[in-house]
């Protein structure tokens, strides 16, 4: 049986950690499963009911996201009589440290693959769960620490000065991008190598960043000798950038930061359930842009609790967060069974792929659901959370 949150929220004032609890419940039971059915082994499936596929897909940096979203239980675990997932079962931070363990496994027995941003996503990750377990006094951190030596010189190697700087998508070397560059330079800011990471900022703000929008274009291609670049806006992209910026501090980058957030509400939003006050993250789909807008939430979260920023900009950070959370919430729906339904389950709760519609239109009754959606939602709900209790705090 589920043990609640007891931390209580104001009468009227939704419950978040209550919330992001039952999705971490709702993810973690339905969505993992040992990895050939080896103790000690976590992952998640890519899709609840496989349809019986023989070989399950491979999504390493859906994982990776899926140990960031285990950090945040794990972080409310750390009041009393928190446990998200109740006493006989694992808490949130040892089932991370199994997962981080299991994708090694899984990669085939490494940490790297051919993505830089994968990669990133994961150091970003452990580096939490690291701090995580010194909080808890927990063990794993020297296998957390074998990773951090292992994944730093790709991070190194592909940060070059070919098309004047930037990280390389891949290792294909021919594609610099946001969704690379931005990770790993918040993933150098919080290792001490302030210096790169500033330089890696700095390119972002000359080669892809839109002045009419105020927001960061997706990467730069080299075509016959002249740099072309992809032109696209995605949400996702926005959130490292922003977590980068305040990472670094400084008045430019705070000023930046505080710019890209009203960008983000002025362009990145859509009219929630509750009409066009509500300041609602636009979905971006499924499959890896299943994660895009969760990733963004969280990173908004940030710019919310941060003092430093100009007070108007953190009730838009704040607002955009628990918004979108909300209609998230809002539009859930609950599937009863699932892949590891139990007797006293809370239930399968399935949450959309798009923030302003119901999960019954994009995710009808018989339809799989991706992991990478329900990790979105649940991030959201972690955010939320976060502001609730600095608030409460």
């Amino acid at each position: 049986m589920s043990v609640p949150d007891t931390r209580q929220a104001a009468p009227g004032t939704p419950d978040w950690a209550a919330r992001a609890g039952h999705a971490a419940r709702s993810v973690t039971r339905h969505f993992g499963h040992r990895l050939l059915f080896l103790p000690g082994t976590h992952l998640a499936a890519s899709v609840r009911p496989s349809g019986g596929l023989p070989f399950r897909p491979w999504n390493y940096w859906w994982q990776a996201h899926y140990v960031d979203c285990l950090v945040d239980a794990g972080l409310r675990e750390l009041a009393p009589g928190s446990r998200f997932d109740g006493g006989d079962r694992p808490g949130a931070g040892r089932l991370a440290s199994r997962l981080v363990t299991t994708i090694g496994l899984r990669n085939g027995l490494r940490y790297v693959n051919n993505y830089y941003d994968d990669m990133a996503w994961l150091a970003l990750a452990v580096l939490r769960l690291d701090a995580l377990a010194g909080r808890a006094r927990t063990p794993g951190r020297r296998r957390n620490a074998f990773l951090q030596r292992t994944l730093s010189p790709q991070f190194e190697s592909a940060s070059t000065a070919d098309l004047g700087g930037g990280t390389f998508w891949s290792t294909k070397r021919d594609f610099k991008n946001t969704p690379a560059t931005a990770p790993v330079a918040l993933y150098f800011a919080r290792t001490g190598k302030r210096e790169r990471a500033q330089g890696l900022l700095d390119w972002l703000d000359t080669t892809l960043f839109d002045p009419a929008l105020g927001l960061y274009l997706d990467g730069a291609w080299l075509k016959e000798g002249k740099l072309v670049l992809a032109q696209e806006i995605y949400t996702y992209n926005q959130g490292p950038v922003l977590g980068a910026l305040l990472e670094l501090g400084g008045d430019a980058n705070l000023a930046r930061a505080a710019a890209v957030v009203g960008s983000v509400a002025e362009h990145l939003t859509v009219p929630g359930p509750d009409g066009p006050r509500r300041l609602v993250l636009r979905g971006e789909g499924t499959g890896d842009r299943g994660l895009f807008t969760g990733i963004l939430v969280r990173y908004l979260a940030l710019a919310a609790g941060d003092v430093r920023l100009p007070a108007p900009a953190r009730a838009t950070a704040t607002q955009l967060v628990l918004d979108t959370a909300g209609a998230l919430w809002a539009g859930r729906t609950t599937r009863a069974g699932g892949a590891n339904s139990r007797k006293h389950d809370d239930g399968w709760l399935v949450f959309s792929t798009e923030p302003q519609r119901p999960a019954s239109d994009t995710y009808p009754d018989g339809t799989a659901v991706e992991l990478s959606t329900q990790l979105q939602a649940w991030m959201a709900l972690e955010a939320a959370a976060r502001i609730r209790a600095s608030v409460a705090g």
